[in-house]
């Protein structure tokens, strides 16, 4: 979470350099490379059964989804407001889905501490101002957390066919293929003439935040269930908003705080429930 927090502001520094189409077709790029030595170490064979390309082909499409909506997003607003509103409603989203899907049951206090999450994402876009869907960045971050929520169920389900770290790699291929129509007419070789800032950013976008972070949510959705490991997102708002002001200056509002705050309180809450 920390890892995903701290990659909002980074992303907005990617955001001013390149155009997102060929920012994100490199960012996929070499997060699938960075995968072939951690398959390699693992002794994981690098093949996939016909049983599983469905549900990766699907998970590559949603997660390229997933980096268009939020690169769009933090072209257009600010890179707190990405942090706060998608990792804020994907845990809520990803429950619904699985009581829906999977016949999950929550407690009554597994739901208390969803509902005091989401009060706590309600007070960090003060959604009394009536302002938040006016505003296409937190429109396109509000269509963001409901792909990423589909695509977190589907990591849970994909462990019948797949472990997590083959199944990171080839959505990461899958996901890296599509970009590449994208990015082809925009300039694909102009990372190249790109400086030292450009390339930080983008590694750490590509290594960190996705090989590493990604791969680590993805095993813990297959080990914990979708539901208790998403919770665990309501934390990447606060290192967002840290990140953010002392990446890029932007100084979090005392509403941006208490909401902080609540859903800090929230994941302590939902991780010490049990299902019914």
């Amino acid at each position: 979470m920390m890892l995903w927090g701290a990659g909002w502001p980074v992303l907005k520094i990617l955001s001013q350099s390149v155009s997102w189409e060929v920012a994100t077709f490199w960012r996929l790029a070499i997060m699938s490379l960075a995968y072939i030595p951690v398959l390699w170490w693992t002794k994981k064979p690098f093949r996939l059964d016909k049983s599983a390309w469905m549900t990766v082909s699907l998970s590559g499409f949603l997660y390229t989804l997933f980096m268009v909506l939020s690169f769009l997003g933090v072209h257009v607003a600010t890179a707190g407001a990405g942090g706060m509103i998608i990792t804020t409603l994907s845990p809520i989203l990803i429950v619904i889905i699985a009581i829906v899907f999977t016949g999950f049951r929550p407690s009554k206090q597994h739901i208390f501490g969803l509902g005091l999450g989401l009060l706590g994402g309600m007070i960090m876009v003060e959604l009394w101002e009536g302002t938040i869907l006016s505003n296409i960045g937190n429109l396109l971050f509000i269509f963001a957390a409901v792909t990423w929520s589909i695509l977190s169920v589907l990591a849970q389900h994909s462990r019948q066919y797949v472990d997590p770290i083959r199944y990171s790699f080839f959505l990461g291929l899958v996901a890296t293929l599509c970009m590449f129509f994208m990015a082809y007419g925009h300039g694909i070789l102009s990372v190249f003439d790109q400086g030292f800032v450009f390339w930080s950013a983008l590694l750490y976008l590509s290594v960190m935040t996705q090989t590493v972070a990604t791969t680590i949510y993805f095993i813990a959705s297959t080990k914990m269930g979708s539901g208790k490991a998403s919770s665990y997102m309501l934390l990447v708002p606060v290192f967002a908003l840290v990140s953010s002001y002392e990446m890029l200056g932007e100084v979090p509002a005392i509403s941006l705080v208490i909401g902080g705050a609540l859903s800090i309180a929230a994941v302590y809450w939902i991780n010490h429930a049990k299902a019914d």
